[in-house]
């Protein structure tokens, strides 16, 4: 491990002096990329200088434990170096582990109902509203691409794109079932229900990383449905594309015109191939897949929201929180935290082979 952190912060050290060089600026782009470079190795360097630096204090104060005169002091400072080394060693680890190549990429958020009909559909109007109140706290833009209501005005399917920063690395451990329990507003004897809903979180596949030709698409104009008003059920504007080698459906009437309609459905196309393709290649990812879209099925969950009590339950890492009300209007950090750190370590542990 050491030498390869020595060999990151030369190339760190290279590349920060070549950003004070006049010449950098006569090829167009060439500062910006060694910006972003520097950029994505500075977190890295400063950690492992810093652990550096504490092993040394370490090894200081420890060579001072015979002394008469400085032993005491040596002895007494010795467990907060061992815990602030300790910290930075993780540190540099989790830093080292492999980076995920969508990590920085806007999102496509797909939630379906599954098991527990309108019950289930406005639950998935409340994940919804959910996320796009989180986005908002995050300063991310939320734009919605296509939506099927249901008879009770929740969601049977609600797709849309979140743009800004890191939003992938932010909402992949979301994908799954999410299973509701509480009393629906239907019900009149006072009885709890179960229903269950399907999170997908698909990374943004840019055009240039897939390239899909006009023959494999089918595409087909129809009037947009809804409350009314102009355009809707008076002008095809609406737009559903079928991907024929992969039988791939989607579709969106969200905006009037449908030029706009036909770009958002190419991107919702675009990742789910890319995301197919990749699980293909893949076998974990094709596990990955399966988990995320799952069934529906009330016994399929990786989190529980349990109304009456208050309750939030992530079953994958053992998280109880009993603050379901400020999770539901968009406090998601103290859920999404937790879950991105248990994440790291178990991935830490399989990388733990790689360090010396």
């Amino acid at each position: 491990m050491d030498e390869k952190l020595a060999e990151i912060c030369r190339r760190y050290d290279e590349l920060m002096a070549s950003m004070s060089d006049p010449g950098v600026f006569d090829v167009p782009g060439r500062y910006q990329k060694i910006a972003k470079e520097v950029g994505s190795l500075e977190p890295l360097v400063k950690a492992w200088r810093r652990l550096q630096k504490e092993r040394e204090q370490l090894e200081e104060a420890r060579s001072m434990l015979g002394d008469p005169e400085l032993g005491e002091l040596a002895r007494e400072s010795l467990p907060e170096l061992q815990e602030a080394t300790e910290a930075s060693l993780k540190e540099v680890r989790l830093l080292l582990l492999p980076k995920d190549p969508n990590d920085q990429k806007n999102v496509i958020l797909e939630i379906r109902a599954g098991t527990g009909g309108e019950e289930a559909s406005l639950f998935a109007a409340d994940l919804f509203r959910m996320y796009a109140r989180y986005a908002e706290r995050k300063g991310w833009k939320l734009e919605l691409l296509d939506e099927s209501r249901s008879e009770s005005g929740g969601y049977k399917e609600v797709i849309a794109m979140v743009s800004g920063a890191a939003i992938y690395s932010t909402l992949k451990f979301e994908v799954g079932v999410h299973r509701v329990q509480r009393v629906p507003v239907t019900e009149s004897q006072g009885r709890i229900h179960t229903s269950a809903c399907t999170v997908a979180v698909l990374p943004e596949a840019e055009e240039v990383e897939l390239d899909i030709p006009e023959k494999d698409l089918r595409i087909d104009r129809f009037c947009a449905s809804g409350p009314g008003g102009q355009c809707v059920n008076t002008t095809y504007s609406a737009i559903r594309i079928t991907h024929i080698p992969t039988g791939i459906v989607v579709q969106c009437q969200d905006e009037k015109s449908q030029h706009k309609n036909k770009a958002k459905a190419m991107s919702v196309l675009r990742a789910r191939i890319l995301d197919m393709m990749e699980a293909e290649k893949h076998a974990e990812r094709a596990d990955q897949r399966r988990v995320m879209v799952g069934s529906g099925d009330r016994s399929e969950r990786i989190r529980t929201y349990n109304f009456p009590q208050n309750r939030l339950t992530d079953h994958r890492i053992g998280l109880t929180l009993y603050r379901l009300n400020e999770v539901i209007d968009g406090d998601l950090d103290p859920v999404l935290e937790p879950a991105r750190a248990w994440f790291q370590a178990e991935l830490l542990k399989e990388e733990e082979a790689n360090f010396g």
